[in-house]
């Protein structure tokens, strides 16, 4: 079994269909050998994307992953590093922010940049991306950032991350931009009906997903709507022979706007599940079936 890849956009990068999100890696208790591990027994499946933010792990979840890439330099060129900044957190190991907020500036960028490669032990970042939408953004300014950076060999490609269709328009006729990384799951509906999905496809652009099985809570029946979600997902599993998990992968990668979704697990039996779901197809039956247990009504 081989993850297959999807090139983001016309000017992107191929990437892995399934990304490995390192968002809690800082938690999984593993030594920077079995973190190496984890990334070997990824590659080995064909998920060869990484996903990484400055402020991953309060600032220690790109460290941990440079400190095991530090042990197989070579290993990095086998790869692509998806890293973003943008987001000034209140920290031990930011002592100077006073405040939560966001910082979009040509300073902060470049400073995120190169603390990032320092941290990653790299050279380079195959993406990267604009955290969350700053209200003080100048677009100007960060398309002007971006060429710096691309022109430095710094960063190959640019995104942006829970943009609307709007913003992510302002900023990507300034600039080539090659995805917006945006929450969507079954209990998370937006992007599907704000037409966030319809303008990327439109542009023939990958989103990325975070957060793809809800941060767990689809498998969570504590609700009547999550018990409703659950029944028809597992039954539909039942039906075809495949994991749960599987399935739900498989529900979002559908959509003909082409998204890569991000796993969360440092456990390799689900990236293997997730993996699986690049293999087979739902009808459109059971694509809207789940649709409907996920909105609680069928289409109008």
């Amino acid at each position: 079994m081989n993850c297959p890849r999807h090139t983001l956009s016309p000017q992107g990068p191929d990437l892995s269909r399934i990304v490995a999100g390192l968002w809690r890696i800082g938690d999984w208790g593993m030594s920077p050998q079995q973190r190496l591990d984890f990334i070997a027994q990824c590659l080995a499946l064909g998920v060869t994307t990484f996903d990484q933010a400055d402020i991953y792990g309060d600032y220690t979840a790109e460290a941990l992953f440079g400190e095991a890439l530090a042990l197989a330099p070579a290993t990095r060129q086998r790869m692509e590093i998806v890293s973003k900044c943008g987001i000034k957190l209140v920290s031990q190991h930011r002592p100077e922010h006073g405040l939560k907020h966001y910082d979009t500036s040509a300073a902060h960028i470049s400073a995120s940049v190169d603390q990032s490669l320092a941290s990653l032990r790299t050279d380079y970042l195959d993406v990267l991306l604009i955290h969350r939408p700053d209200p003080l953004m100048d677009f100007d300014e960060v398309a002007h950032t971006f060429a710096q950076l691309k022109q430095a060999g710094k960063v190959r490609h640019f995104g942006v991350s829970n943009f609307s269709r709007h913003q992510f328009d302002c900023l990507h006729k300034r600039f080539p931009l090659v995805t917006n990384q945006v929450e969507f799951s079954p209990l998370c509906l937006t992007p599907l009906q704000d037409q966030t999905f319809d303008g990327l496809q439109d542009q023939g652009i990958a989103p990325m997903i975070w957060s793809p099985l809800a941060g767990g809570n689809v498998f969570q029946a504590d609700t009547p709507a999550t018990q409703r979600l659950q029944r028809v997902i597992a039954d539909m599993a039942a039906e075809l022979a495949q994991p749960f998990a599987s399935v739900v992968y498989a529900w979002i990668m559908q959509l003909p706007s082409r998204p890569l979704p991000l796993t969360g697990s440092g456990r390799m039996a689900a990236m293997v599940e997730a993996v699986k779901a690049t293999r087979f197809t739902l009808s459109r039956e059971q694509w809207f079936a789940i649709l409907a247990a996920a909105s609680g009504h069928e289409v109008a």
